[in-house]
């Protein structure tokens, strides 16, 4: 799960927003048959060249308090920043989304996809000492399986054969994973996954040593022993800080060149702003940027190449209560995304550092991608309001709207929510609540209305997007009456799309899967707008490049902390 916090990287600023609101508004709604430049996004810099590494430095970021470190719960980006650092699984992802070895130097499976082979390099240890060999994968992954772990992540492990019987805690042990060989993973699948090699990048999926314990173990959880670039240099400081070393005994890959990585841990209503601040008096070597400065910032910033702009797997949208008046009908639904003018907000709250979205699948994704599959995500107030009609969503009708706090979304849920009111003459319940609170809110029975949302991928492979977040399975409630445990919070459920996503699933055919993912796509989002895309995801970010080479985001939008070399 790669739900964001702050996935605009924005920081409110009510004085601004209601200056760009106004301009919004009159721009957008003037009909005056002129149309506005379509938003394009900040230029994508290039990466400079590689250099050879040395021994050395320390690279200092802040990042909020992080949910968990921890493997079998470590879910949002800033625990797996962390994470990332301190545990290599199966594989590995490059930046550009290639997998490549990690702990595992070859792989396959039998020709339905059920049966799966790792085999191991063999000499890699944790920092402790202790051999990393599939006793250790076996052991982490059902650290994070077992029903008292009550882990967020687990899911992504749900294909394995006694999965759901350590869910209900009927099982302590995955049935479906062969240990014997210490030098060889082998592992049964309940359903065919031809890209299942794919989920040994994420954290649920990585090896721990004996010392781990059970879930509760929290000495463990604070002070993690893994077998990564980067070991914890003492426990992690809550609320204030983790500190991390260089880990010289590595052997799933090339040794780390820095000293430490110093994690200062901001408040959280402050995030970008704290960040940004801290780069600019000398406190950090990577920062995001509150909205309001990004032009300001890349002016300054740019010329002296400590900018870093990119466009990433990640996409940015509205959270649909699908299930539950007034928006359990797709012209409801398209309505509400016809009225919202996408590329005004771009440019007027965004200066122009976001890209509107036509599809859910992020373009980085370049086999599975289609422009334009969300042929209501167009601005088109005629359209929107003869959609609205014809589906009962008259003017005066409710509509909750809800979003976190201390993540930046005040400017942009406003400008929304005016959108929708001047455009429908919805009468919008809008209100701010805790990160926590939201995605609590968005899973409980009686949710309604929109939720702001972001999700960036756990994996290079468009079945992330629309399995974890449109799939019947992935809604994880048994009835209408319970609460929805999974990642599908808005209840779509369509047999037909579920269908597709299942041959998907069992095609080892890279082009073939590709095309049974945008089928299923053009359902869900084409037909049924089962969630609203707005912007795709791009992330900007300054950098001590005075200092430090070999910079670059990594696939999970963090700095690639492996690679950073002292000048």
């Amino acid at each position: 799960m790669r739900r964001s916090r702050a996935a605009l990287s924005a920081v409110a600023v009510t004085a601004v927003a209601s200056i760009v609101l106004a301009g919004c508004s009159q721009q957008s709604n003037q009909n005056s048959g002129q149309t506005a430049a379509a938003a394009t996004g900040f230029p994508e810099t290039a990466d400079a060249p590689d250099v050879p590494g040395k021994p050395g430095g320390v690279f200092r970021l802040g990042i909020v308090e992080p949910t968990a470190i921890d493997p079998y719960n470590a879910q949002e980006s800033e625990g797996i920043l962390v994470n990332k650092q301190l545990f290599t699984g199966l594989v590995q992802v490059e930046p550009d989304g290639t997998v490549i070895q990690g702990v595992a130097d070859k792989w396959g499976s039998n020709a339905d996809c059920t049966q799966w082979t790792f085999t191991l390099k063999q000499g890699t240890t944790f920092s402790n000492g202790e051999v990393v060999d599939s006793a250790s994968f076996k052991r982490g992954w059902e650290r994070t399986a077992a029903k008292a772990s009550a882990s967020d992540v687990a899911y992504h492990l749900d294909e394995v054969q006694g999965y759901a019987q350590m869910q209900d805690g009927s099982a302590q042990a995955l049935s479906g994973v062969d240990a014997t060989d210490p030098n060889v993973l082998k592992v049964a699948l309940s359903k065919p996954d031809c890209e299942f090699e794919i989920r040994g990048a994420h954290p649920a999926l990585s090896p721990v040593p004996t010392v781990a314990g059970a879930a509760s173990n929290t000495t463990y959880n604070d002070l993690p022993i893994g077998n990564g670039p980067f070991k914890m240099d003492g426990p992690w400081q809550h609320d204030k800080g983790i500190r991390l070393v260089r880990n010289d005994t590595y052997g799933a890959g090339p040794k780390a060149n820095l000293d430490a990585v110093e994690i200062t841990i901001t408040p959280a209503d402050q995030g970008a702003q704290a960040e940004y601040n801290g780069f600019r008096n000398g406190q950090f070597d990577w920062a995001r940027m509150p909205t309001p400065v990004l032009a300001q910032a890349r002016a300054q910033y740019d010329p002296q190449g400590q900018w870093l702009n990119k466009k990433t797997a990640g996409i940015n949208y509205l959270l649909v209560s699908v299930t539950r008046k007034p928006l359990d009908t797709a012209d409801a639904r398209k309505a509400i995304s016809e009225a919202i003018d996408r590329n005004a907000i771009a440019q007027g709250v965004f200066q122009n550092s976001q890209v509107p979205a036509t599809a859910l699948v992020p373009a980085s994704f370049k086999g599975a991608y289609q422009e334009g599959v969300c042929t209501a995500c167009k601005y088109d107030v005629a359209d929107a309001k003869r959609l609205a009609q014809s589906s009962g969503l008259v003017p005066g009708t409710e509509v909750n709207f809800q979003f976190n706090t201390g993540g930046g979304h005040e400017e942009w849920t406003a400008a929304v929510k005016q959108q929708l009111e001047t455009n429908l003459g919805l009468k919008v319940t809008y209100s701010g609540v805790p990160f926590r609170d939201l995605l609590k809110n968005e899973q409980a029975p009686g949710a309604t209305g929109l939720y702001r949302a972001a999700w960036t991928a756990d994996y290079p492979t468009a079945g992330n997007f629309l399995g974890p977040l449109l799939s019947t399975a992935a809604i994880g409630a048994a009835s209408p009456q319970d609460v929805a445990q999974g990642d599908n919070r808005g209840r779509y459920s369509n047999p037909q799309f579920d269908s597709l996503l299942a041959q998907a699933s069992s095609t080892q055919d890279d082009a073939k899967r590709n095309d049974l993912y945008k089928q299923a796509e053009k359902i869900a989002i084409g037909d049924d707008l089962a969630l609203i895309p707005l912007w795709a995801r791009q992330q900007s970010r300054l950098v001590d490049t005075a200092k430090f080479d070999n910079i670059k985001f990594d696939f999970f939008e963090n700095p690639t902390l492996a690679t950073i070399t002292t000048k």
